[in-house]
């Protein structure tokens, strides 16, 4: 009896290695940078719109040669201040004008995605709700005063956080003790690219 199956065995697992079905249901990125890789997860299935975007920025190349250069810590911050930790990056440095020219992505606050501001995640920088394009930033510890509700941003709005550091936060933590000067990073930390995986 089992060599009439072990033939049906066979097939059945060569089926399964051939399959080309992908190994995560979201997608991911990596990060390079001059301090080391940072590996996200995007949380397309929370948060399409932002994500969509975010990889057309990817695959359009905008992130070659770009910079994190914004840290938030506990001692760059006024003392009266909503406290908040984090590294920010994208291509203002590099090609503000280009990313002036871009059309805001709509906002998908926490409110509707679900995805809170905890440790790792990344989210979109933006001035009014809408605005938000390639800048974004990478929590360090968890800043719930970025979700919908939060104290961080005056129209109360929050942040649209987008997917996690799944590979890498010892990276980010290290970029963020990086140095710097009245919140920018002096020098400037390099991002070589960002690409998907």
């Amino acid at each position: 009896m089992t060599i009439i199956f072990r033939p049906l065995f066979v097939f059945f697992i060569l089926l399964l290695s051939a399959c080309t079905c992908p190994l995560h249901k979201n997608p991911r990125i990596i990060i390079q940078t001059k301090t080391g890789d940072i590996e996200i997860e995007l949380y397309a299935d929370k948060a399409p719109q932002t994500v969509n975007a975010f990889l057309s920025f990817v695959d359009s190349g905008f992130y070659r040669n770009s910079f994190f250069y914004r840290v938030l810590n506990d001692n760059n911050q006024p003392s009266d201040a909503f406290k908040a930790n984090f590294i920010q990056g994208g291509i203002w440095k590099s090609a503000r004008k280009r990313s002036e020219t871009l059309k805001g992505i709509p906002h998908e606050s926490t409110l509707q995605t679900t995805i809170q501001h905890k440790d790792g995640v990344i989210s979109l920088a933006r001035l009014e709700p809408g605005t938000a394009t390639t800048e974004f930033f990478i929590c360090i510890g968890d800043q719930p005063g970025f979700d919908y509700g939060g104290s961080n941003n005056p129209d109360k709005q929050g942040y649209a956080a987008f997917g996690k550091v799944v590979k890498g936060m010892s990276t980010v933590v290290k970029i963020y003790n990086e140095p710097e000067f009245d919140q920018a990073f002096d020098p400037l930390v390099p991002i070589f690219t960002i690409k998907k995986l």
